[in-house]
């Protein structure tokens, strides 16, 4: 009778950590969404690292693209979302620099967003259509657009995105009377400052780079520190007359706030190994892209302070969307 009742109770107690191993996660497929349209610079990194991270959990990640107000709706979506881990976000910069421009936001960044993991930085660069102009450098086009007495026009990714407001300061630093128009992601603006619709963009390099080397966009000048390895002959703006500028667009992996810590750091874990993954990088490095890399608490540390730094921009800048 001992025996069995022994027996008994060792099988009760395996109970619960057979129910927790068929709980594990995950145990189906996981939705990335990201906050802009298909073809876009953020979808097509988003894209290459969701291959990856699926190939290593042994789950689907479907990329759900939910485009609109500058990021905020996709980000909203998923800050509502279950916490689950089954939703998750892949943001961009626009997130920290929503709470300056919005006064009212249907989601917190701080509250109901958990980091995960910060990916990687795409440089931004300032171009132009050739057929419209005949500038060979930023000091070409300057001239241009200010003889034009406000009649040329710009485009971003969006009102607030950081396409928009790296624009805005150029033509601010320059004296540059110009119009912006917003559009619903990058994709859409590259198609009409190639039609002529438009007269310059600062875009993401990855987004418009097959229209500079198909010779449809004129590259001016990037906004990172130093020259693009992929692009020596453009300057930076730096050196073009901004002196010290320097701006891109981050991107990274944030997840509803109550998604439980195992769940959280194997995504970490998953997103930083899949960063160091040669494919990864060549398919990145193609894009010139950066990859980068973090803890979920050096990437939550990253956001607050860039949430900071452009909160003093939007300020300088006196941009207001609402």
């Amino acid at each position: 009778m001992l025996q069995l009742s022994t027996i008994a109770l060792a099988a009760f107690a395996a109970l619960p950590a057979v129910h927790a191993q068929a709980q594990a996660w995950p145990t189906k497929p996981i939705t990335l969404v990201v906050p802009f349209p298909p073809g876009g610079p953020t979808d097509m990194v988003a894209r290459v690292l969701a291959q990856n991270v699926s190939e290593q959990l042994g789950q689907s990640m479907i990329v759900d693209n939910k485009p609109g107000a500058n990021g905020n709706i996709g980000n909203a979506f998923v800050a509502k979302a279950a916490a689950d881990g089954y939703t998750v976000l892949y943001n961009t910069s626009s997130i920290a620099l929503s709470p300056a421009l919005y006064k009212k936001l249907s989601y917190n960044v701080n509250t109901e967003l958990a980091p995960v993991v910060l990916t990687a930085v795409v440089p931004l660069a300032l171009v132009v259509n050739p057929d419209k102009v005949k500038a060979n450098t930023v000091a070409d086009y300057v001239q241009f657009a200010k003889a034009q007495n406000g009649r040329i026009s710009y485009g971003s990714a969006g009102n607030g995105n950081v396409t928009h407001l790296a624009a805005f300061q150029f033509a601010q630093h320059f004296g540059i009377e110009a119009t912006h128009v917003p559009y619903k992601g990058s994709a859409p603006a590259d198609v009409d400052l190639v039609a002529g619709q438009i007269d310059f963009l600062t875009d993401t390099i990855n987004s418009v780079s097959a229209f500079i080397k198909d010779g449809k966009l004129k590259l001016l000048a990037v906004s990172t520190p130093k020259r693009l390895p992929n692009f020596p002959q453009a300057p930076t703006l730096a050196e073009s007359g901004m002196t010290g500028y320097e701006s891109g667009a981050w991107q990274g992996v944030m997840v509803p706030v109550k998604t439980p810590k195992d769940v959280v750091d194997r995504l970490n874990t998953a997103f930083n190994k899949a960063l160091k993954d040669p494919e990864v990088l060549k398919k990145l490095a193609i894009q010139s892209t950066e990859p980068l890399g973090s803890t979920p608490a050096e990437y939550g540390a990253y956001v607050k302070k860039e949430i900071a730094r452009w909160d003093s921009v939007v300020k300088s800048t006196g941009v207001s969307l609402d």
